[in-house]
């Protein structure tokens, strides 16, 4: 069946470059070396449309619900972290308005608390408004079995974050690796105007980690390209798979300026090149999506986080970025807020979380396979979910 056909060429695209990691008749097969610091649970209160809740986390998370249920709040609690792991506490909460943050607005709420678990250790703080519209941290800890230890903060009330001086008991140890800035990225690769970032030029030094919104795309691609050729070419036939006519990159230096580069490539069969402005928007943000799945994963944060990848994306893109996804999973931790029933349907009940709202505010729910299996024998987990059958409606 053409099917059939089209999933292993899928499949025969990432055994090129990985031959161990593979997805093959609904079977994960994961590499021995996967990380094992992914995010176990999140606690959130007083964020947003968040008053009190708890997430469970595995591998893969695909979260789905209405409108203003919270997915995009989970996923700004996430943000939230790596701004504050960045020590941009100040400055984000400055951008974003200290009202906005507060569940129902200052009045009702009084501060913002999280914790994060990795396992049996957990790293969590207590956010506090000060005089000044911003949030001062109350309390910053290290957890396990239950305990809690504070951290040595050489301020004890101030606006950044001092997680690195860790606590007298070595717990630390464990944790502080995990929430290196580098770890956490919250990905959006919406903007494909003319004027994105994206699309504008980039340095060639820039290469250390693909941007949340892709802005260094032409130097990293040059940096795969000669670093990592395997994964580089497995990007590009990738994109062949979704866009038939791309050839190839141009990665050229500007001819003028040798430290600066700017993303062009090539028709398949054709000398002609042509400027990152000639590809569509959904090729342009498959591509990115392409980069940063496929990408070697010493270069990929341990937890990816996308909001809505489906967007402008053609339904056979949909279904390779749920390959691609699942590919990532083997050695990273995946969070996907989506309303693509689509997109759904390339994954297990096991994966996803549903969103809801009340008076009480954002409630998160995983689904269970065993619950819904008599459904599954005879609907798409999107029927479900459209027969209102698993909430997440409206």
């Amino acid at each position: 069946m053409k099917s059939d056909r089209l999933k292993n060429q899928r499949i025969e695209i990432f055994t090129k470059a990985h031959p161990a990691n593979i997805v093959y008749a609904g079977r994960t097969y994961r590499d021995d070396k996967m990380a094992q610091d992914i995010l176990k649970k999140v606690t959130i209160k007083g964020f947003k449309s968040i008053k009190d809740s708890t997430i469970d986390l595995s591998n893969i998370n695909v979260l789905i619900g209405p409108n203003g249920s919270g997915k995009s709040n989970f996923i700004s609690a996430l943000y939230f972290l790596q701004k504050i792991l960045e020590k941009n506490l100040a400055e984000t909460v400055s951008r974003i308005g200290l009202p906005a943050l507060l569940y129902n607005g200052p009045k009702i709420t009084k501060e913002i608390s999280m914790e994060f678990t990795f396992g049996n250790i957990s790293y969590g703080f207590v956010l506090k408004p000060n005089d000044n519209g911003g949030l001062i941290f109350s309390d910053e800890y290290y957890g396990w079995g239950g305990g809690k230890w504070t951290v040595k903060r050489s301020v004890p009330f101030g606006t950044e974050s001092e997680f690195e001086k860790g606590v007298n008991n070595k717990i630390d140890a464990y944790v502080k690796p995990v929430l290196a800035a580098k770890n956490w990225r919250v990905y959006h690769f919406h903007d494909t105007s003319t004027n994105s970032s994206m699309k504008q030029v980039g340095n060639m030094a820039d290469t250390v980690s693909l941007h949340h919104d892709a802005s260094n795309l032409a130097p990293f691609l040059y940096y795969l390209k000669h670093k990592y050729p395997l994964d580089y070419q497995n990007i590009v036939s990738t994109v062949r798979y979704i866009a038939p006519l791309f050839g190839d990159f141009v990665l050229e230096p500007n001819t003028e300026n040798e430290e600066l580069i700017r993303l062009r490539w090539k028709q398949a069969g054709c000398d002609e090149v042509f400027g990152v402005n000639q590809l569509s928007d959904g090729t342009l943000r498959f591509i990115c999506l392409s980069v940063l799945l496929l990408q070697p994963a010493n270069l990929q944060p341990s937890t990816i986080i996308l909001d809505e990848p489906e967007l402008g994306l053609h339904p056979s893109a949909i279904s390779m970025l749920s390959d691609l996804i699942r590919k990532a999973s083997l050695k990273k931790q995946i969070i996907v807020s989506t309303q693509s029933t689509e997109l759904l349907d390339h994954f297990d009940s096991d994966n996803v979380i549903i969103a809801e709202i009340d008076q009480s505010g954002s409630t998160y729910r995983r689904l269970s396979k065993k619950e819904l299996d008599d459904w599954l024998n005879e609907y798409t987990l999107s029927d479900i979910w459209k027969k209102n059958i698993i909430g997440g409606l409206p």
